[in-house]
């Protein structure tokens, strides 16, 4: 503990002195230290030390993880923005969508099939690549007969059809994903995509939205932490609620769009896989559609991050948005070459993750009509 800045009653002769000698320099150390420690905690989404905790135990249903496991870590201060927010102007967008359309069409698989529905009418049933060639899955999912039933059971649920959200870290804020489209005027749709302001608007009011599942920060234990709500977003939620549990009672969303990094080293995919389940499983038990999503980085070294991802979207047979193929044309794969940190997206990627994740989004929407 630092010496106070006030005079200590009761001190006199020798011991004032030396108070008033180290008062000043110590207080230069503790700042200088607070300084570094900030730039470290800015340098990349700063995870919460407790999502490694591997004593949680998986159950069949999702139950918050306690916070008498827990030891929470100090608020991070990751900024909101972590890179300028992206412009979308129209000559940009045009050339990033011929761009993404001379990349390699490769199917999901064999001829997908037809499904019955209970309305009678028939749906593709997608019959991916195995998960170990995800690298060759499309950036634009189709859905599936199991994926509408999640969604039309949410529907009767009371699901809001109006509502998407999103699950993630500081590569999901709004202020760099998804929140310039409730900005009219601040987008321009590239030629030949213009269809996709319907879906813009269907959605209005959920781009620009400050979600309680997002903070930068945030990793797959945070989301399911009573704790986290406690300086992500404090006296926004009710006491005891998970992220999660404020995010589905504040917007009912019917679509929930799940894209969480790994922006930290010591972290195994079997700990991601853990908590992903989790979420997954609320998610659903929710009756909102999750999609899936790849990320852009290889921090891990192994792809091992998105390969897991894409074993949980066959194995729950769900969409997943592969926005680490839509990078790949992109200079250094669309990893922020000044910071140079192996994590950070730049902001060409920025424009395409916005860009094909609404491509995503508009895609499952059309397909639940």
């Amino acid at each position: 503990m630092g010496i106070s800045p006030q005079r200590h009653r009761g001190h006199r002769g020798g011991t004032e002195k030396n108070i008033k000698i180290f008062k000043k320099p110590l207080w230069f150390l503790c700042a200088l230290c607070a300084s570094v420690v900030s730039l470290f905690l800015i340098a990349a989404c700063t995870p919460l030390a407790t999502e490694a905790l591997p004593a949680i135990t998986l159950t069949p249903t999702i139950a918050p993880v306690s916070a008498a496991t827990w030891t929470p870590s100090p608020a991070p201060t990751e900024p909101e923005n972590p890179t300028p927010p992206p412009t979308l102007p129209a000559p940009t967008m045009d050339a990033l969508a011929a761009t993404l359309a001379a990349l390699p069409t490769t199917p999901s698989g064999p001829a997908a099939t037809l499904a019955p529905t209970g309305a009678g009418t028939a749906l593709p049933t997608e019959v991916r690549l195995p998960p170990e060639k995800w690298q060759e899955w499309p950036i634009v999912p189709s859905i599936t007969a199991h994926a509408l039933a999640i969604y039309q059971k949410g529907i009767a649920m009371g699901n809001d059809p109006h509502a998407f959200s999103k699950i993630g870290d500081c590569q999901s804020v709004t202020a760099a994903f998804f929140g310039i489209y409730d900005q009219p005027g601040a987008y321009s749709l590239p030629r030949g995509y213009e269809s996709l302001q319907q879906t813009i608007d269907w959605f209005r009011g959920s781009f620009g939205r400050e979600s309680k599942a997002v903070k930068g920060g945030y990793n797959v234990a945070s989301v399911l932490t009573p704790t986290s709500l406690l300086w992500a977003y404090p006296n926004a939620c009710n006491a005891g609620e998970t992220p999660l549990d404020c995010e589905f009672r504040e917007h009912k969303p019917s679509i929930v769009i799940i894209s969480m990094e790994t922006g930290f080293s010591g972290r195994t995919p079997a700990v991601y896989e853990k908590y992903m389940r989790q979420i997954i499983d609320y998610v659903i038990a929710k009756g909102a559609l999750p999609i899936l999503a790849t990320k852009a980085d290889n921090f891990e070294g192994d792809q091992s991050i998105n390969l897991t991802t894409a074993k949980l979207a066959t194995e729950y047979d769900l969409p997943l948005w592969n926005f680490w193929r839509a990078v790949q044309p992109l200079p250094d794969h669309g990893m922020d070459m000044v910071r140079n940190d192996k994590f950070h997206i730049s902001v060409e990627a920025w424009n395409v993750r916005s860009f094909t994740g609404l491509e995503a989004l508009d895609a499952l929407w059309r397909a639940v009509q």
